[in-house]
């Protein structure tokens, strides 16, 4: 069974999973306090939500070949509920997107490829095709 075949959640769990072992990966201390987007009201209610966070990333990563922040919230971002006014789509946080891409970097799991974005090394690859079986 590939990467494509398999749940989206089920997924996103097995590489957080893998992502909470390694020391390079960790949420910073204002993680605990901080919105993931204009368009939310509150911080995420979960414990384990920065290894969800750069699991669904990396995945993204996968998929799309090579990705750059912008893509990413734009991605990431939601419909705000602003009152009686219509509702207007913002974009999702790029400090928890940069942050989380940097740790990847660090970890080896992702390099900057001049032009493109961020892209997969083999690392990654490695690590996501041993998680998909």
């Amino acid at each position: 069974m590939g990467m494509k075949e398999m749940k989206v959640e089920e997924m996103i769990k097995r590489i957080a999973e893998e992502l909470k072992k390694m020391e390079e990966i960790k949420p910073p201390e204002w993680s605990k306090f901080v919105k993931t987007g204009v368009s939310r009201e509150r911080p995420p209610s979960q414990a384990d939500w920065w290894w969800t966070r750069a699991a669904s990333i990396l995945r993204k990563i996968y998929l799309n070949k090579a990705i750059g922040v912008e893509r990413l919230r734009k991605i990431y971002g939601k419909r705000k509920n602003r009152g009686h006014k219509p509702e207007h789509k913002y974009k999702a946080s790029g400090a928890i997107i940069r942050k989380i891409l940097q740790q990847l970097e660090a970890a080896g799991l992702v390099k900057v490829e001049k032009g493109k974005g961020r892209v997969i090394t083999e690392k990654g690859r490695l690590m996501l095709k041993n998680i998909a079986k």
